[in-house]
C-alpha cells in the first residue's frame, strides 16, 4: 500500500467520518469567524486606518487569535470524544466509508482543507508575532497597563516621544525578550494581586547600558561646545514681576585634539561612584581614573574606604536620569506656563495662587481639578471682581492650564507628587530638595587622600551671565530682547 493510500485509509476516511460531530464544526465555524474578522482588520490597518484605541488594540492582536486557535482546537478534540462516544456505544464501523480520490466533489473538498491548513497556518503565525510586536509598543506599555500611567504621561511630551519602549527597556536579541518577558509576567502578577509598587521605583536598576540606548543615536564623544540656557521666572507680586537667569553651559566633549573637556568631556566614561541608596541620590564615593593610568578616591569625611555597594561607571543616565520620563517641579511647569501664554501674566498674583493650588494636598486626580479650577474662578470672583468681569476668558484659561500642569505631573493615586522623582540635570542649592543634581558629588565634601576635593568651581560647568534680572543686558548685545 503506498503512502498516499495509507494515508487515506488510515487517516482521512477516520477525520472525515468523526469530524462531523457537533464540536468539531463549531470550532471550524469559530476559527473562520475569527479569521475572517482578524483578515479585515489586518487589511484595514494595512491602509491607514486601523484602530488606535489600545483596548481594541487587545482585542484584535490578542483576544481574536485566541479564539481564532481555541476554534481550531475544538476541530480534533471534538473527533477524539467523538471517537469515544461511537466506541462506548459500539457504533464504530469496522471500515469506514471508503473515499474515491477520484470523486470531483471529494477533490475539491481536500483542495479546500489544504488551503484552508496553509491559510490557518499563516494566520497563527502572523497573529503571534503581531502579539509579541505590540506588547512592545507604547501603547500597550503605557495605555492598556495603567500602573504606568505617570511614566506614559511624562513620555507622551518628553523629547523622546517617538522612541517606542522596548527601545530603552527591552533591546534586541532573544536574551533581552526572554528577560523582558519574564519581568512582564511579574508585573502582570502585582498588577492582578494590587501589590503594584506606588510609586513605580526609579532608577530602573536593570535597565541597559547608555552606550546601547543613548549612544545609538547621540554621539557622547562629539564635541558640542557652549550652550546658552535661558530661564523665565516669576515673582509672587501682583504683578506677576517677570526675570531671567542667563546660563553659558560649557557642555563640551571630545576636541579637536581629543582633549576632553567641558560637562561632558569630564564626566563620561573615566568616573566611578558607589551610593549608599536606591534612588542613587546620596553618592559618598567616587573614583577617577586619570589620564597617566592613575586613579584618585574621593570620598566624604564620614568614610574610611570603598563602600558595599552597585560599583557604576558614570555615563549619561546619571545625569540625564529623566531623559523620556521627566516630571517638572510646580514652580518651572508654571513658568513655562506662563512664558509661553498658557496663562496670562496680565492676571495679578496668578503665579502667587497657582503655586498655592497646585501644591495644595488632594486625594485624587479628579478632586484636584475640580479643587484647582474652582480655587482660581474663586479667587478672582472674590478678589479682583473687576478682572473676573473683564477677563473671564484668561481666568478660566488659566484654571484650565493649572489643571493641565497638575495632571500631567501629580498622581495622588500611584503616589507621585512634586518631587518623588529627582532630575538630575543641573541642581538646586546645596541642601534644598528635592534635586541635588550635581552637588551629589560636587558638594565640597568629597576629598582624596592628597588633599584635591572635587571642584565646586562653578565656572568648570558654566558661566552664570545674569541672575534674576528684569532685563539682562546680554540678552539686549546678543539681538534676543
Amino acid at each position: 500500500m503506498s503512502i498516499p493510500e495509507k494515508f487515506q485509509h488510515s487517516w482521512l476516511r477516520t477525520i472525515l467520518y468523526l469530524g462531523r460531530n457537533r464540536l468539531s464544526l463549531l470550532g471550524g465555524a469559530i476559527a473562520t469567524a475569527s479569521s475572517i474578522t482578524l483578515l479585515g482588520y489586518w487589511a484595514i490597518e494595512l491602509i491607514g486606518r486601523g484602530v488606535l484605541n489600545p483596548y481594541l488594540g487587545l482585542l484584535f492582536i490578542f483576544l481574536l487569535p485566541v479564539v481564532f486557535i481555541l476554534g481550531l482546537l475544538l476541530i480534533p478534540v471534538g473527533i477524539v470524544l467523538e471517537h469515544r462516544r461511537q466506541k462506548k456505544a459500539g457504533l464504530l464501523p469496522d471500515v469506514y466509508p471508503r473515499i474515491e480520490i477520484d470523486d470531483p466533489l471529494f477533490r475539491r473538498a481536500l483542495d479546500f482543507v489544504i488551503l484552508m491548513t496553509i491559510v490557518n497556518v499563516i494566520i497563527v503565525a502572523t497573529a503571534s508575532y503581531r502579539g509579541v510586536a505590540y506588547m512592545d509598543t507604547p501603547g500597550f506599555c503605557g495605555q492598556t497597563c495603567h500602573v504606568m500611567k505617570p511614566e506614559f504621561t511624562a513620555y507622551k511630551v518628553s523629547p523622546h516621544s517617538h522612541v517606542e519602549c522596548a527601545t530603552c527597556h527591552i533591546g534586541s536579541g532573544v536574551q533581552s525578550f526572554f528577560l523582558a518577558k519574564v519581568n512582564g509576567t511579574k508585573q502582570l502578577i502585582e498588577v492582578t494581586f494590587n501589590t503594584f509598587p506606588r510609586p513605580v521605583p526609579s532608577p530602573v536598576h536593570t535597565l541597559r547600558p547608555a552606550r546601547d540606548i543613548c549612544e545609538s543615536c547621540h554621539m557622547p564623544a562629539k564635541f558640542i561646545g557652549d550652550k546658552l540656557l535661558v530661564k523665565t521666572s516669576y515673582a509672587d507680586d501682583e504683578a506677576n514681576t517677570r526675570t531671567k537667569t542667563i546660563v553659558l553651559l560649557h557642555l563640551g566633549g571630545l576636541d579637536s585634539v581629543s582633549h576632553r573637556i567641558g560637562i561632558h568631556g569630564v564626566h563620561l566614561g573615566h568616573i566611578e561612584y558607589v551610593a549608599s541608596d536606591n534612588d542613587r541620590q546620596v553618592i559618598p564615593w567616587v573614583q577617577r581614573y586619570n589620564p597617566d593610568g592613575t586613579t584618585t578616591e574621593y570620598m566624604t569625611p564620614d568614610l574610611q574606604g570603598k563602600p558595599a555597594g552597585e560599583l557604576r561607571t558614570m555615563d549619561c543616565i546619571d545625569c540625564h536620569n529623566r531623559a523620556a520620563h521627566g516630571f517638572d517641579t510646580a514652580e518651572d511647569a508654571l513658568s513655562r506656563a506662563m512664558t509661553e501664554g498658557a496663562i496670562s501674566t496680565d492676571l495679578p498674583f496668578i503665579h502667587k495662587k497657582g503655586i498655592e493650588l497646585l501644591k495644595a494636598n488632594y486625594a485624587t486626580e479628579e478632586e484636584a481639578a475640580q479643587k484647582i479650577h474652582a480655587g482660581v474662578i474663586a479667587f478672582y470672583r472674590g478678589e479682583h471682581p473687576d478682572v473676573m468681569a473683564a477677563h473671564s476668558d484668561l481666568v478660566n484659561q488659566a484654571a484650565d492650564s493649572l489643571v493641565t500642569i497638575f495632571r500631567h505631573n501629580v498622581f495622588p493615586e500611584y503616589k507621585v507628587t512634586w518631587g518623588t522623582h529627582p532630575n538630575n540635570i543641573g541642581h538646586n542649592a546645596p541642601g534644598t530638595s528635592p534635586y541635588p543634581g550635581c552637588f551629589r558629588c560636587h558638594d565640597g565634601s568629597h576629598n582624596a587622600k592628597n588633599g584635591s576635593s572635587i571642584t565646586q568651581d562653578c565656572s568648570a560647568c558654566h558661566n552664570l551671565l545674569a541672575q534674576d534680572e528684569q532685563k539682562p543686558k546680554v540678552l539686549t548685545d546678543l539681538g534676543i530682547e
